[in-house]
């Protein structure tokens, strides 16, 4: 059955897993827009399928019915149209009967869109697993969807008859940069690694997104093509994104909006402040849809509680799309090739490249040799008060402020300090460099009381310029350690 898949090892051994278990299953698959849900299921088990079929969007529950009688005809050979969902599962129930012993693997792709209204689908849907499929050892009822709180709040955490039936849940994420890679040499691509890290900084690593790209053409081609002229592929991306996951998007949306804004996040309370949603269980609910999806993390500060968590962006196709597309307009020819470098582009390059740092943070600590040893990874930003300003004794390092992007705080006593810098080139620390991080860390320690370690490290593309400021830093990690596979 098995097709070359790129990638995906962990949901193809979980997916194995689960339809050769003795007993019958209820798989549910999420992942935003386009991230390969369905090709990753169709790719596995083609050739395997009991019976399959797919949701039409926004059509009427007769369409519905339609189309899935047309499925029942391609795998049983009935033509009857049912009329109503209780009955179109029932003749999928009597039709499977029919069939000798084995394995019956049910694919139904895109979920959401046959919950119609008053189609009375989940009804239907409950009473085909609770009264049938469970009580018996042979079905693996697997299910796919885009729209993100639909399953979430229909399917995967219901309240109802479905609450607890689905056995496996399982999130299809974008690729790391090593699977990018192997997409990308699958396809006859011939893109070096500072290619693929700048790809991975604008697009991630949306499988569709790079499907579109042309081998015959440079990453930055491809990305002024797709993003930037008339009829780009991604120009209209992002709001059919965020429409295709949630409803009443625009919430969302002004959320992610808020969270570009600031490159190390917002509380729950800045958020507010800046969108003007109210603090109540609907937001809630929002952020934790957006953190499930993978488009914001959640974390608290070095030495803060739970109220003083923080939310932050870490899409990077969002990420960009606010950045340089968002306004739209006449880009002119070769746009995005000609920015390269420019303020704008050296600004978002370095907030996408920590990004796809926090996205490799399992790459990062076994490069330092501290898989085991450590807690998330966190910010730390210190703003004087206005007591502490205008006091003539106070300390001068408490007067100046601080902020350090990524601490990795160990159980070693010890905190890595992460320094996040992307450069096309080897990344030279000055002297002026050097003695700020010097200051911000006596800042760091006078604030927090801490008494751990520092550990300075220096994550950069290319590695440092060995000079003598470089010599004294702990530890490099390099694009290449966040290509290793673990």
């Amino acid at each position: 059955m098995e097709r070359a898949i790129v990638g995906r090892e962990k949901e193809k051994s979980d997916l194995k897993k689960h339809i050769s278990s003795e007993r019958s299953e209820f798989v549910a698959i999420y992942g935003r827009r386009r991230v390969g849900k369905t090709f990753l299921v169709k790719e596995l088990l083609e050739g395997g399928f009991t019976f399959r079929m797919t949701g039409k969007e926004n059509v009427r529950l007769a369409d519905q019915l339609l189309n899935f009688s047309y499925a029942m005809y391609d795998f049983f050979n009935d033509d009857q149209v049912p009329k109503s969902w209780t009955e179109a599962f029932r003749m999928l129930s009597k039709n499977i009967e029919k069939q000798g012993e084995g394995t019956k693997i049910i694919f139904i792709d895109e979920l959401p869109w046959f919950d119609t209204p008053k189609s009375c689908f989940l009804g239907a849907l409950e009473h085909f697993w609770n009264d049938w499929a469970y009580y018996r050892n042979d079905i693996k009822l697997i299910v796919c969807g885009s729209a993100t709180s639909w399953m979430l709040k229909k399917l995967i955490n219901a309240r109802g008859g479905l609450h607890n039936r689905v056995t496996h849940k399982m999130l299809v994420s974008p690729f790391c940069l090593e699977e990018t890679e192997q997409y990308f040499q699958s396809k006859g691509f011939h893109y070096e690694r500072p290619e693929i890290l700048d790809c991975y900084m604008a697009v991630g690593g949306v499988a569709y997104y790079l499907s579109l790209f042309d081998k015959d053409k440079s990453v930055a081609e491809n990305i002024n093509d797709l993003c930037f002229t008339r009829g780009g592929e991604l120009n209209d991306e992002f709001n059919k994104l965020y429409d295709s996951l949630f409803k009443r998007a625009e919430n969302h949306i002004a959320v992610i909006n808020a969270l570009s804004s600031s490159r190390k996040g917002m509380t729950r309370l800045e958020i507010i402040s800046k969108t003007k949603l109210s603090n109540n269980g609907n937001l809630s609910t929002l952020l934790k849809e957006l953190e499930t999806c993978e488009f914001i993390r959640s974390y608290k500060p070095f030495g803060k509680g739970k109220k003083d968590k923080m939310f932050q962006l870490t899409d990077q196709f969002s990420l960009f799309y606010l950045h340089f597309m968002k306004t739209g307009g006449n880009y002119g020819k070769n746009y995005w090739i000609q920015m390269i470098g420019k303020p704008e582009y050296i600004a978002w390059s370095g907030y996408a490249f920590e990004t796809v740092c926090l996205h490799h943070i399992e790459q990062i600590v076994s490069a330092l040799g501290i898989i085991g040893s450590y807690y998330s990874p966190c910010s730390w930003t210190y703003r004087p008060s206005d007591t502490v300003m205008n006091d003539d004794n106070a300390d001068d390092d408490l007067k100046r402020g601080g902020q350090i992007d990524m601490l990795i705080d160990r159980k070693d006593k010890t905190v890595s300090v992460c320094e996040m810098k992307y450069s096309d080139e080897e990344y030279e620390i000055t002297k002026a460099y050097a003695n700020h991080v010097e200051q911000r860390l006596r800042t760091f320690r006078k604030v927090t009381n801490t008494k751990k370690s520092f550990s300075i490290v220096y994550v950069t593309p290319f590695g440092l310029n060995n000079n003598m400021y470089a010599r004294k830093t702990n530890k490099q990690v390099i694009a290449d350690d966040l290509f290793k596979r673990l």
